[in-house]
């Protein structure tokens, strides 16, 4: 099972708006020239960011700009943000035959490793925050230098 690249789409765009906020006006055209997405697709990644408080845009041509300090969300508050955010993340074969002996019982023996996982994963993802993202983003572009 694949997360949906929503998730990247939104993290990308996060940090195009921080990157370029103070230099150019961070519309969803420009992000869409960074990004290799639709700027449709990133409009509609720019409503849901909206709707969960981290950024503001403004209407028209306007642009984006954070609306939450880096230091105080989340890769797991954008990946809740950008709904991508799924009950399981793991995808499960529909109807495995309950009359075989490994059918009958996949579920018992595999769903509780599953949901571990994937408590693990959302738990990492709060730990790591959006200043410290745009942190390697300076570094990267330093060493490019």
């Amino acid at each position: 099972m694949k997360i949906s690249s929503k998730f990247t789409v939104a993290v990308h765009t996060l940090l195009c708006i921080y990157r370029f906020n103070k230099e150019y006006k961070v519309t969803s055209d420009f992000i869409a020239g960074s990004t290799g997405v639709n700027p449709v697709i990133i409009r509609r990644t720019l409503i849901s960011l909206k709707a969960a408080g981290l950024v503001n845009v403004a209407a028209g041509t306007g642009g984006a700009e954070l609306a939450v300090k880096p230091e105080d969300f989340t890769l797991f508050d954008i990946y809740k943000a950008s709904g991508s955010m799924e009950e399981n993340i793991f995808g499960f074969h529909e109807k495995p035959n309950p009359a075989c002996p490994v059918g009958g019982n996949i579920h018992n023996i595999l769903d509780s490793h599953l949901a571990d996982a994937q408590k693990v994963f959302e738990q990492k993802l709060a730990t790591v925050k959006f200043s410290d993202l745009a942190a390697e983003l300076k570094k990267a572009e330093s060493a490019e230098k």
